[in-house]
């Protein structure tokens, strides 16, 4: 199986953005047309994206439809969206739209049954958002604290049939400070469903050290701001992948 390369538009205002720890005041605005940035990130070679609706996660329901609509016209790679879906009805919309993927992070923690009723009727294209600070689960776009861990919100899900895990460090999101091995890799190894890691991937060594884990149950990663700032290039990172 291929190590996945999953690069990020996260939408904000309609703009792709990132934003520094998950910040919203603390935001970048680096391509006014989601849909061109998409089609960048298609033309040098990537055929996934990672599509968060952050204005959306935070009013709990769809906010930058329109963009994600002009993404998914724009490119024919795998698109998976999080951000503000809360429900069944929204769930079946984007699917239906042409998502390869839902992302459902709040929902996760807040209706748990939500999930694995989706899971159960979609295979492999429900995927569970963890964001943890400091181990501990966040919620409604990183703004609520819970009382659960990354691991014991993950466990619940472990024979549900979700396609993947998406773990990100919420500490370390946005700041090119190195992306969390250790915790996603001993995530990964408590579980059959494989994990994704988010969160600080500054350059390729960043990948190579995921890399290490894929036995583990590492699937991928998500670039972002790397990226955005050169600090990773497209051809190293899908050659380094792929080895």
């Amino acid at each position: 199986m291929t190590f996945e390369l999953w690069p990020a538009i996260d939408l904000k205002g309609g703009e792709c953005v990132r934003l520094l720890h998950g910040d919203m005041a603390r935001s970048t605005t680096y391509a006014k047309s989601p849909a061109a940035q998409a089609w960048r990130f298609r033309d040098a070679g990537f055929d996934r994206l990672h599509v968060v609706d952050l204005d959306g996660a935070f009013a709990g329901r769809p906010e930058n439809a329109e963009a994600v609509r002009a993404i998914l016209y724009e490119t024919d790679a795998k698109v998976q969206l999080g951000g503000g879906i809360r429900d069944r009805e929204t769930i079946e919309n984007w699917l239906e739209l042409g998502l390869t993927r839902v992302i459902l992070g709040t929902a996760a923690v807040k209706d748990p049954a939500l999930v694995k009723g989706a899971a159960k009727a979609h295979p492999g294209r429900i995927v569970v958002g963890i964001d943890a600070r400091d181990g501990m689960v966040a919620t409604e776009g990183w703004g609520e604290a819970s009382e659960l861990t990354a691991e014991d919100l993950a466990l619940r899900f472990e024979d549900a049939g979700v396609a993947a895990i998406i773990f990100t460090d919420i500490g370390r999101d946005g700041a090119l400070t190195g992306v969390n091995v250790e915790a996603t890799a001993a995530l990964a190894r408590r579980l059959s469903i494989p994990v994704i890691a988010s969160g600080g991937v500054r350059d390729v060594d960043d990948i190579k050290a995921l890399k290490l884990h894929e036995e583990d149950g590492v699937a991928g990663t998500i670039l972002g701001r790397s990226l955005y700032e050169g600090t990773i290039h497209p051809a190293e990172a899908q050659a380094v992948a792929a080895a």
